[in-house]
């Protein structure tokens, strides 16, 4: 009998490289010496287990350690059709195949109807060890297409969980997309409003600027003509005069609190003090159908605002609310102390720092949307013609920014509106320390009973010559400078004035400017500002933030003569001092 050799690498793959575990199910001796020798020409270690009953091969069979069940069909106390049938329970993925002498073909089909992998008569067994190789195979096939049927329904299971996540993570990603694009959009609104009203506050603190000097020179010669009027219908048209240039001039007093171009004292105020002395104003001016409550936080941090504006701001606010209240209403202002991290989102909101807040609050008609982004634009208005001119936002967003703090404003249509106006609290400044100085004898130079000599600039001609001609006529001694260029070579010539009425707007060196060298030079010679609009930061630079050193133009009620009269009082007697000899100016 001539045994089939397996060459095929392929063939051998199916053996693997452990040997061969093999149950034998055989009651004789010599067909298991047959069986045996068929394996050795393999060329495969192998084991053989041999049992002949059928409580022993159920044993073995339920062990599940065999690669191979081998069988006879005919045993004296058994059978193979019953060891087939505890084969395919106790281990049905283990390849069995009959081995027999007596296998007739109907008892084969029956066999393999049953569940047997194959069958060998002993007659051949040479085929043994191809169809032990293709029942290999054909195990190592179901297990690898188990595996990848497992490997599938694994993958069905958690599609849907990945599908899932997948989604989410792109839901996030498109709502972080969203909200980039919503947060850019709200960016270059806020720049675009930022933009807007700083180009409006420059044209306003310059149209400002020049009215006032207009209404400087209308006021001035308006006082010289009421000198020499005679008849009470002159005098009556020069009042009227007068009233619309006041009116001009409280007008353009508006136009620069929201430039932030006014001028400003700023205080330690106690809010809370104010607020509560306002009760009475704020109702006879709101009427008696409104309410007003307030509620005030007991240990309110001081502000450093001007004491005077603030007043104007909660009253502006006041008569605001009043007007958004048809019948009626309640009108609350609170106090609180604010500390804010989140920086600005809108150009009047305030930065991150610590405030004394005011919050103005009522409860009517709301603002809507497409409005209130307009509230604070100059002239801006809902009310009907000759009921608002659309400076009482404008004037309180310029006093709130010009001051370091912002403004909040929280508002539904229908239901009401609250303004908050965040104000910088006082905080411990550093002091300066002296500087030491040469000095020089002015009364010695002037000699006994001279008059009071002012240096008077301004680059107008006009409003020059009103102010030269006020201080004149009160008596003083007057020379003339039409810059500040002009002013320091004036002073260069001769340091000995005992006062400086300084404009603040004029071209090449502005009056800050001009004050920061005659400080420097001249620190004991007082200042005295004439303008139009001041910007406070330089005007802090030059330590002349006092009302009593700015005169607001156009002049009011003899204002001029009064705050020149009152720094001269405050003068150093007989010398000035100097810091350094700068011959020639700057």
């Amino acid at each position: 009998m001539a045994i089939e050799r397996l060459t095929d690498d392929a063939d051998r793959q199916v053996f693997g490289t452990a040997p061969l575990r093999i149950l034998h199910l055989e009651d004789s001796d010599l067909d298991v010496e047959l069986l045996a020798a068929v394996l050795d020409d393999i060329d495969h270690p192998y084991v053989i287990e041999r049992v002949m009953t059928r409580e022993r091969f159920a044993a073995a069979a339920q062990s599940g350690c065999h690669d191979l069940i081998l069988a006879d069909y005919v045993l004296p106390t058994f059978d193979g059709l019953s060891a087939l049938a505890i084969a395919r329970v106790a281990c049905p993925d283990v390849p069995f195949v009959f081995v027999s002498g007596t296998l007739g073909e109907d008892v084969a089909v029956e066999a393999l109807k049953g569940g047997a992998t194959d069958y060998v008569t002993k007659q051949r067994l040479d085929r043994l060890p191809r169809t032990i190789v293709r029942a290999l195979a054909e195990v190592r096939a179901r297990r690898e297409q188990r595996a990848a049927e497992q490997a599938l329904r694994e993958l069905n299971e958690t599609l849907e969980t990945r599908v899932e996540e997948r989604t989410r993570e792109l839901a996030d990603a498109n709502a972080e997309l969203l909200r980039q694009i919503a947060e850019r959009e709200r960016v270059e609104e806020a720049l675009r409003l930022a933009q807007r009203l700083e180009a409006v506050g420059q044209l306003t603190s310059g149209v400002a600027h020049d009215f006032n000097n207009l209404l400087t020179v209308i006021s001035g010669n308006i006082a010289f003509l009421e000198r020499v009027a005679t008849d009470e219908r002159s005098r009556r048209r020069l009042d009227m005069m007068r009233g619309a240039a006041d009116r001009g001039a409280r007008l353009t007093a508006q136009l620069l609190a929201f430039s932030r171009r006014q001028r400003l004292a700023p205080t330690p105020v106690e809010l809370n003090h104010t607020v509560a002395s306002m009760r009475d104003l704020l109702q006879s001016s709101i009427g008696g159908a409104v309410r007003i409550e307030m509620t005030l936080q007991p240990d309110l941090w001081p502000a450093l605002v001007d004491p005077t504006q603030i007043e104007l701001v909660i009253l502006n606010l006041a008569i605001n609310a009043r007007d958004a209240m048809a019948v009626g209403g309640c009108l609350t202002i609170e106090t609180a102390n604010v500390r804010l991290a989140e920086r600005p989102t809108r150009p009047e909101h305030p930065g991150p720092g610590e405030y004394a807040m005011v919050m103005v609050s009522d409860t009517g008609s709301g603002i809507p949307a497409q409005v209130l982004d307009r509230v604070f634009e100059p002239f801006f208005t809902t009310k009907d013609v000759g009921k608002g001119s659309g400076l009482g936002l404008a004037q309180v967003y310029g006093f709130a920014k010009q001051s370091g703090g912002g403004i909040r404003i929280d508002t539904t249509v229908g239901e009401g509106t609250s303004v908050r106006v965040y104000l910088p609290r006082v905080e411990r400044g550093a002091q300066a320390l002296p500087s030491k100085a040469e000095t020089v004898d002015c009364a010695a130079i002037r000699g006994p009973g001279a008059k009071p000599a002012i240096l008077v600039v301004d680059d107008d001609s006009a409003v020059r010559e009103i102010t030269v001609t006020m201080l004149r006529e009160a008596g003083y001694a007057i020379r003339e400078a039409g810059s500040g260029l002009a002013a320091i070579k004036a002073l260069d010539g001769d340091p000995c004035f005992d006062l400086v009425v300084l404009d603040f707007a004029m071209p090449g060196m502005n009056g800050a400017e001009a004050a920061d060298e005659i400080r420097e030079r001249w620190p004991a010679l007082p200042i005295l500002f004439v303008t139009g609009y001041a910007d406070t930061t330089a005007l802090v630079k030059v330590g002349a933030v006092g009302e009593e050193r700015i005169v607001q133009k156009p002049f009011r009620d003899g204002e001029l003569e009064r705050k020149v009269a009152a720094a001269l009082r405050n003068r150093p007697a007989g010398r000035l001092r100097l810091v350094a000899d700068k011959a020639g100016g700057t």
